[in-house]
């Protein structure tokens, strides 16, 4: 597939897209398949010598709770704690935990490669996406709980394999989110166990897996993972490591303020004590304005008087902006 089909075919329609051999013909891959040694090796080479901040999630006999980067019981912190580290430190301890049977989950998560690995990506270049600057995830067998993204995401696995379980957008309520603004990596995540779910206590997760789909990568194999859908992450092996893209969406170079998960907490804010009948009304005009359904509400409206429903100018939109933060500040 090229990447003006998977521009023009594939990311509108917003449906998960595994690409297999996505980076097939990356040294870095080619690395990761040779072992563990040789990946970490080919790493080493780019490392400019900055910290990285690493998180670790303990080992435990209860599948409950083993390895994974979740909230802890009553909801008051973590599983896992997080420090600044040496990446060459990381990859150093991941092979000595590679020899042994239990350890702890140890994950270096988003970080941007150009700031700890220069001149990995012209080494290793995607066709896809030649002006984004992707991100480097790397740990040993662990677990990322159900959550979502605000952009679209290519993730490829470029050592180990991962499995992926994703749930459209749809199936949100069904996925019980937690706590909008104190998550474990900035977005809710889902209060289910997906590995022991408990159905008692979250009986509708039972539809969300009715409506799941799930994938296993192995090096080179990539996956498009459209906005807003849910996924969880499941590191399977000792040295495990991905490198996604976000390109558009609120990590969009020119994505405008407030980003979308702002505009949810604005909205929750200025219509949480409405009655049932009044969101309703509501949502009749942001559907008409917004989602557009129907109906285009600048296709009748003279072009000089559209302002926001137009092709706004950088000034217009720091006016807005400025009206905005007024507003708030009241």
């Amino acid at each position: 597939m090229s990447a003006r089909q998977f521009f023009d075919e594939v990311v509108p329609e917003q449906q998960p897209a595994v690409l297999r051999g996505f980076a097939a013909d990356w040294p870095l891959v080619a690395a990761a398949n040779k072992s563990d040694n040789d990946f970490t090796a080919y790493l080493s080479r780019f490392y400019s010598g900055k910290k990285v901040t690493v998180s670790a999630a303990p080992a435990n006999a209860d599948v409950g709770t083993d390895k994974r980067f979740f909230y802890n019981d009553d909801l008051t912190g973590f599983t896992f704690v997080s420090a600044e580290e040496r990446l060459d430190l990381l990859m150093r301890r991941l092979l000595e935990l590679a020899d042994q049977d239990s350890g702890p989950a140890l994950s270096m998560q988003s970080a941007l490669t150009e700031d700890i690995l220069p001149g990995l990506v012209a080494d290793n270049p995607s066709a896809y996406f030649p002006d984004v600057q992707p991100r480097l995830w790397l740990g040993n067998a662990g677990v990322v709980d159900t959550h979502y993204d605000g952009t679209d995401n290519v993730a490829c696995v470029v050592a180990g394999r991962r499995r992926f379980v994703l749930f459209p957008p749809q199936q949100t309520s069904n996925l019980y989110p937690g706590p909008l603004e104190f998550t474990p990596a900035g977005v809710p995540v889902s209060m289910v166990n997906l590995r022991k779910p408990d159905f008692a206590r979250y009986p509708r997760f039972k539809t969300a897996l009715q409506n799941a789909c799930s994938v296993e990568l192995g090096p080179g194999d990539a996956l498009f993972i459209p906005m807003l859908w849910w996924h969880y992450v499941e590191s399977l092996d000792k040295v495990n490591a991905l490198i996604n893209y976000w390109w558009n969406g609120s990590f969009a170079p020119d994505a405008t303020s407030p980003n979308f998960s702002d505009s949810l907490k604005i909205a929750i804010l200025a219509m949480r004590d409405m009655t049932p009948r009044q969101r309703n009304a509501w949502r009749c005009l942001f559907d008409h304005y917004l989602f557009r359904q129907g109906v285009d509400p600048a296709s009748y409206i003279p072009a000089h008087q559209l302002h926001i429903l137009g092709e706004m100018s950088p000034e217009y939109v720091r006016s807005v902006k400025d009206y905005f933060i007024k507003k708030l500040q009241k």
